[in-house]
């Protein structure tokens, strides 16, 4: 005769010809954090435990009664250990609907214990991986299998099995059995979680697998080698936002989960001080880091709205700050700043002078930290920032949403060489304008399309973005430039279609600008240029960032 199982209820009582028997729980944790103690929970219960290796060695050790898996299947452990849990006894055990009396005569048939519960976490293949150094077979060795299976399993089967991956749940788990059962809603709250679990895991394992495999090319038109013809994104939640762009929006931020170094960013900052970040505050962060982590010299930007407003260099912290400051002090008003260097106490006395909302750099110091701390909502973030040289080699994909799908390119990262540029006008530009054409250049990235940036003795006078023509673009930037343009250089992220926007900077007095080239219309734009007599350089790569 079938028995009945309950996870929750009084283990060892007859209900009519059919026994009750204990509940059992199946742990198998690479993670042991809290292992013990949700155990102890789970005999208290009334439940049974069983166990594999490191794991029942942790929980005899503790003095708790464990069954190995080996009894349940009659099997011993195989192939040192890669064998433990692929066995019909478990996973019959796990997929048995409760409410279905032929699994349950199938189980009574072949002498199968129903599992009620499941606490598996995996092995750390994504902390093994991140060495650049790790070999195949190492990091083959910590694929798990018999986990996924596991949980995969046992979230299937929900209904009638409870599935942990998080150590974190193992509390709320613990309370909702003791108060009699865990509501459906619930259980399907952790199998979705678990499913999640897995599936972060092998993206994780196929993007370190494809990182050394044979490109993944296709026959089927417009397929390319690079990318792979199915495709997953891996995160791992961060926090909750207060909200998102607007306060009707619901936010959260997540570290991006991959094979290998993995580049620094905002959410690895550490704050001090100052109230909790906001959506718009870690995007303009990211944008502000990104902004001077392509400079040698001491850099500042001041970022509002992910636009880099203020952008200098300059040998000393405070020079550099001060001539950021100066490219539009009235957008630069309620902004994040980024500087990769160390704040020092006369660099943070001038940041305290004006309302910023976030401030990010590699370290404060006590001085520095002082200073700011005066500014009650000020967010000091410190962050190793990078020159651009030193990202990693396989940078993360760029993923933009759109309405049922997603877009993927490689990112717009490394250094152009403007060795390569070659100078189109009459007049070469001279040192200083070179010096100048070549910061405005590196600026222009970080700047929305179409972007055009003015720049003199490297730093940022006007910047033009966003505009859905280049002419407009140049005249905000002038604008912004004001009486500073004159003599200034000009930066733009793409070709000019036209001759105007040539014009209307030579009208500005403008003297030199690098732009990318490959216009139908090229000799004209030089010739623009030409009889203004401005110098003028093709860099060849253009910098569209929409």
């Amino acid at each position: 005769m079938a028995t009945t199982v309950s996870a929750s209820g009084p283990t060892g009582v007859a209900k009519g010809l059919a026994v009750v028997p204990k509940p059992l729980a199946l742990l198998s944790v690479y993670d042991k954090t809290g292992l013990v103690p949700f155990a102890e929970g789970l005999l208290g219960l009334g439940f049974d435990l069983v166990s594999t290796g490191g794991s029942a060695r942790t929980l005899v050790g503790a003095g708790l009664p464990v069954l190995a898996v080996s009894d349940l299947t009659g099997f011993p452990e195989l192939l040192d250990g890669r064998v433990k849990t692929l066995h019909p006894a478990v996973h019959a055990a796990l997929l048995a609907r409760r409410d279905e009396p032929a699994h349950l005569a199938d189980l009574d048939r072949h002498g199968i214990r129903p599992i009620s519960l499941v606490a598996v976490n995996l092995y750390p293949f994504a902390d093994t991986v991140r060495d650049p150094t790790v070999t195949l077979d190492d990091a083959l060795e910590q694929i798990d299998i018999g986990g996924p299976a596991m949980i995969r399993a046992a979230a299937k089967n929900h209904p009638d099995v409870l599935v942990v991956t998080d150590r974190a749940d193992y509390a709320a788990v613990l309370a909702a059995l003791g108060a009699g059962e865990v509501p459906p809603r619930d259980r399907r709250a952790l199998a979705a979680k678990a499913f999640a679990h897995v599936a972060a895991y092998d993206t994780v394992v196929a993007d370190f697998l494809r990182r050394g495999a044979a490109p993944d090319a296709s026959e089927s038109p417009g397929s390319s080698p690079l990318f792979p013809t199915e495709f997953t994104v891996a995160g791992h939640r961060v926090r909750c936002l207060r909200y998102g762009e607007n306060p009707h929006q619901a936010a959260a931020a997540y570290r991006r989960l991959g094979a290998g170094p993995q580049p620094a960013g905002v959410l690895d900052a550490i704050q001090i001080g100052g109230k909790e970040l906001s959506f718009n505050n870690l995007l303009d962060a990211d944008a502000a880091l990104a902004a001077v982590s392509g400079f040698a010299e001491p850099a500042v930007a001041i970022v509002k709205h992910t636009i880099p407003c203020g952008l200098a260099v300059r040998p000393a912290l405070a020079a550099a700050f001060a001539a950021a400051l100066a490219g539009d002090p009235v957008s630069a008003f309620g902004g994040i700043v980024a500087l990769n260097r160390p704040v020092d106490g006369a660099t943070a006395d001038a940041l305290a002078e004006v309302f910023f909302e976030v401030v990010i750099a590699p370290a404060f110091s006590p001085e520095a930290r002082a200073a700011l701390a005066r500014k009650r909502s000020l967010r000091m973030l410190t962050l190793d920032i990078p020159d651009q040289g030193a990202r990693p080699v396989h940078a993360p994909w760029d993923l933009r949403p759109i309405e049922g799908g997603l877009l993927i390119q490689e990112p717009d990262t490394g250094s152009d060489d403007p060795t390569t540029w070659t100078s189109v006008s009459q007049r070469p530009p001279t040192e200083t304008e070179w010096a100048d054409l070549v910061f405005a250049w590196t600026a222009i990235r970080r700047v929305p399309s179409n972007a055009i940036v003015l720049a003199r003795d490297r730093a940022v006078i006007g910047v033009g973005s966003g505009q859905p023509n280049r002419l407009e673009s140049v005249r905000i930037a002038v604008a912004k430039g004001a009486n500073r343009a004159a003599g200034s250089v000009l930066a733009s992220d793409a070709f000019f279609p036209f001759r105007d926007g040539v014009e209307a900077a030579a009208a500005a007095g403008i003297s030199a600008i690098a732009q990318p080239g490959g216009s139908v219309r090229d000799p004209e734009v030089i010739a623009a240029a030409d009889e203004a007599g401005m110098a003028m350089v093709l860099t060849g790569r253009r910098h569209f960032k929409h």
